[in-house]
């Protein structure tokens, strides 16, 4: 199932993308697509009652309707760095032993198709399109790379949007240039973990006003989606909804020769094959 949810920035009601691209409203049988929706085995429910009575429900008509992000704010964002080859060594950086683990705060969420905003002071505003895993129940201490992909609730898009001179020369953590409001487009759907049978076979690619600047695949990961929530799962819980950006393929802005950081006016175009395509204008906030 592709999972979205559509309206007004905090108004947001759940919704089903079909098969024939209709967008149904699933409102009268899901409250919410969230932590205890999730926790509560809310998508094999959500099967059995569209087989049951789906074909009553009513269409939305998208053309002038916002798609939100597609879960409610997650608890936790927590986000995998340096977790492509190439791009660290763009970066300039190690090439990691055990997974980089950073966060970004829950505020920074936002929908596939909203603006992003340059924070004030900024001047090295950056892309990063990455492959989103969707937590679907609670995770700890997981014994197998195995078990970790029964507590996948599915996929989804992020753009890592980072400040570069926040995260790399104001101190030693990197959550001050990741965590600006709008810096975590999430969507359009959450793709149920069934329709994405190999994660890590994934075609990604983001453009930056028509040009494409990252052109990869999910399967030069250095950590895969199985390894990354095992990993995560000895240091913390992960809980139904959270949210996990498993890292960025090279192409990102300060990487290009010279350096390119985003403007007031620039757009954004990201995709990741089965799991949509995000567009994002930037704006001075």
């Amino acid at each position: 199932m592709k999972l979205l949810r559509v309206g007004p920035v905090g108004a947001e009601k759940p919704a089903l993308l079909s098969d024939d691209g209709t967008v149904i409203d699933i409102s009268s049988l899901v409250p919410e697509i969230d932590s205890a929706w999730l926790e509560d085995g809310g998508i094999e429910a959500l099967r059995v009652a569209l087989a049951d009575g789906g074909d009553s429900l009513p269409s939305i008509d998208m053309s002038a309707t916002r798609t939100g992000a597609p879960m409610a704010r997650p608890g936790n964002i927590i986000a995998i760095g340096l977790n492509y080859e190439d791009h660290a060594r763009e970066a300039g950086m190690d090439i990691p032993g055990e997974p980089i683990i950073f966060t970004k705060a829950p505020s920074s969420y936002c929908g596939p198709n909203d603006t992003v905003l340059i924070p004030r002071a900024s001047e090295k505003t950056d892309w990063e399109v990455e492959l989103g895993i969707v937590i679907g129940k609670r995770a700890q201490y997981l014994g197998s790379e195995a078990e970790a992909l029964e507590h996948v609730a599915g996929y989804t898009i992020v753009n890592d949007v980072s400040e570069r001179d926040f995260q790399l020369n104001r101190g030693p953590t990197w959550i001050k240039g990741k965590s600006a409001e709008t810096f975590c487009p999430t969507g359009p759907w959450l793709v149920t973990r069934d329709e994405v049978p190999d994660p890590g076979n994934l075609d990604m690619r983001l453009a930056v006003n028509g040009t494409v600047r990252q052109d990869g695949n999910t399967r030069t990961m250095i950590f895969d989606v199985a390894h990354v929530v095992w990993y995560c799962s000895q240091f913390m819980v992960l809980e139904a909804g959270d949210l996990i950006a498993t890292g960025t393929p090279p192409g990102v802005g300060m990487g290009l020769k010279p350096p390119l950081y985003l403007q007031s006016g620039d757009v954004m175009e990201l995709e990741i094959v089965s799991l949509g395509q995000q567009r994002q204008g930037v704006a001075q906030a």
